[in-house]
């Protein structure tokens, strides 16, 4: 009797779709054994690509607060049946899973597909995924979701690199190298190579040992923890709280608290990350153990 396997994502440039097929591929070519269904997670009303740069930032407070939108309904096939194993593919927005992952979540189709069914979540971000994990992991523990394996594939260049080149891909479309600035996003040569990542978890289903899943996959290279950035996302957290409510409950001034946003956010980049990097470095010898303990707690499946 062939396994029941389903791919959820969400994807506006492609680029996560294409991880996620890639991933799924030694289950799509076990055909005798594998029955491999793809949800796509749309939008009644999706959000426009190239981004305008003023539509980009205003979805700001809405994604760090995880307010949904209306989603399309999944289809009766895949409301009807029972998966065996769920591959989650999403992306990051404003150190928060995705409008349209959260919007899935909120949804009430999310507990009906998810509930009881291993998991497998799959990142593809800039660089900042860390604590956007952490939130994910609390809904799919209230939806008694089981998950047993995590893969997060980055932009590999420096923080300030990938920001220029995120921006120009988000905002004109273009991922290509332009000029003295980088291809955009994951590499085309690790989205091709995590394939090796499905092989390791389909080498685990089959075996039914998804339990030492985690530990193989990051052996295998699949989260890299860098601890700089997680003292940057802690501290983002905290700085996005005050301007997300703010702007929310001062709806008058909403577009001129979004454009004192932007020019903060930018700010925030260029000077205050480099102020908060010297000191991480500087502190580096007083807090190594704390750090290590936090590493491994970060590439791991368990939630606090």
């Amino acid at each position: 009797m062939r396994k029941n396997i389903l791919v959820i994502y969400y994807s506006q440039t492609g680029q996560l779709e294409d991880i996620v097929r890639n991933v799924a591929k030694p289950f799509e070519s076990q055909k005798d054994k594998y029955d491999v269904t793809y949800y796509n997670i749309q939008l009644k009303e999706d959000f426009p690509f190239p981004w305008p740069n003023d539509v980009f930032f205003n979805t700001f407070p809405e994604s760090y607060l995880q307010i949904p939108k209306e989603i399309l309904p999944p289809s009766d096939e895949i409301l009807n049946k029972k998966y065996d194993l769920i591959i989650f593919g999403y992306q990051v927005w404003y150190l928060t899973p995705s409008i349209p992952i959260i919007s899935f979540l909120k949804s009430g189709f999310a507990e009906k597909i998810l509930k009881d069914t291993q998991i497998v979540t799959i990142s593809g971000t800039r660089n900042m995924w860390m604590l956007s994990q952490e939130k994910l992991k609390v809904y799919l523990r209230d939806m008694k979701a089981k998950l047993v394996g995590n893969i997060a594939l980055v932009d590999r260049h420096d923080n300030y690199t990938s920001v220029l080149t995120i921006l120009r891909w988000l905002t004109t479309g273009q991922k290509e190298k332009s000029g003295i600035l980088p291809a955009a996003g994951v590499s085309d040569e690790e989205i091709k190579g995590s394939v090796k990542y499905g092989e390791i978890i389909e080498n685990h289903f089959k075996n039914n040992d998804l339990m030492t899943l985690q530990p193989d996959l990051v052996k295998n290279g699949a989260v890299e923890i860098r601890p700089f950035l997680v003292r940057v996302e802690k501290v983002g957290n905290k700085i996005f709280t005050v301007w997300s409510n703010l702007i929310i409950k001062k709806k008058e001034k909403r577009p001129l608290l979004i454009k004192f946003f932007k020019v903060y956010l930018m700010a925030a980049i260029w000077i205050i990350s480099p102020i908060v990097l010297v000191l991480h470095l500087l502190t580096t010898p007083i807090f190594w153990f704390k750090r290590q303990k936090q590493k491994k707690y970060l590439q791991g499946i368990n939630l606090k």
